[in-house]
């Protein structure tokens, strides 16, 4: 039987550098940007997502990915939630990874071009068999989730404090690291819930909409490294009040979110058109 190319990237992948959960966006972000995006499929690439993973699936499952980590299903798929970087890289040497990936920092341009292969390679209905039923409904679900990993900001981030993760910050007078203020905080801080952040998003970035989707990936990534250079560049002159420091970053938090949702959209009207 052919070897299919999930498999074979669950065997390949190496184990992951973190010692600390790199969670891309927590359960709310995950949920918001896969909201997003089921709001945006083509009707009939629609019925098929629901049909794979049941109705509205995609949210349901969005966070899935994070929570079988531990799990000896996919052992080695730790590492497939980030591509970390060096700062101060060329715009070249960061494009480059898209198509020549890095042996450190991380498998998410990789894992996420299997991926996008394998569920391309899917028939066009279920197959009968059971186990072929699940590759095709995990990959999805794997999809799902890496496309939103893929623009948060500590996703594509440093590689020697390991995506923010030894980065130290108070937030609101407790301990917590720069990973985790943009995984979780920041969304947090604005206190909807993800049905009323979608509800948000869509009336304040539509106008966005287009020119997201005409962007191209190349233009996507280096847009992100630079996003999370400044990112970096505001660590060395925050005057540590949590208040400002969301001020300053809700927005362009937001729109990365909106971002990633309208992206994943028209990733899965491709794969399923």
């Amino acid at each position: 039987m052919k070897k299919h190319i999930l498999y074979a990237l669950i065997c390949a992948a190496g184990l992951s550098m973190y010692s600390l959960p790199a969670l891309g966006w927590g359960q709310e972000g995950h949920r918001i940007i896969a909201k997003i995006a089921y709001d945006h499929l083509h009707r009939g690439v629609r019925k098929k997502v629901d049909k794979i993973l049941g109705t509205q699936g995609i949210i349901h499952y969005a966070n899935w990915p994070d929570e079988i980590k531990s799990d000896t299903i996919y052992p080695t798929s730790y590492d497939w939630h980030f591509q970390d970087f060096n700062g101060g890289m060329s715009d070249s040497a960061v494009l480059a990874a898209l198509s020549d990936y890095p042996k450190e920092g991380g498998n998410l341009f990789r894992a996420m071009d299997s991926l996008v292969k394998e569920a391309k390679a899917c028939p066009r209905s279920l197959p009968k068999e059971e186990a072929d039923r699940v590759r095709i409904n995990h990959t999805l679900r794997f999809i799902v989730h890496l496309a939103g990993d893929r623009y948060c900001p500590m996703h594509t981030a440093h590689m020697d404090d390991r995506g923010g993760n030894d980065v130290k910050m108070k937030w609101f007078g407790r301990d917590t690291r720069l990973h985790t203020v943009w995984d979780t905080h920041l969304i947090e801080s604005q206190g909807y819930s993800y049905t009323e952040y979608v509800r948000f998003l869509e009336l304040k970035y539509r106008h966005r909409k287009k020119a997201i989707e005409q962007m191209t990936d190349e233009e996507l990534l280096l847009h992100n490294y630079h996003f999370t250079e400044a990112i970096y560049e505001y660590q060395q002159t925050w005057d540590g009040n949590t208040y400002h420091y969301i001020y300053h970053w809700h927005e362009p938090m937001e729109e990365q979110l909106y971002t990633a949702g309208i992206r994943l959209a028209q990733l899965l009207n491709k794969i399923y058109k």
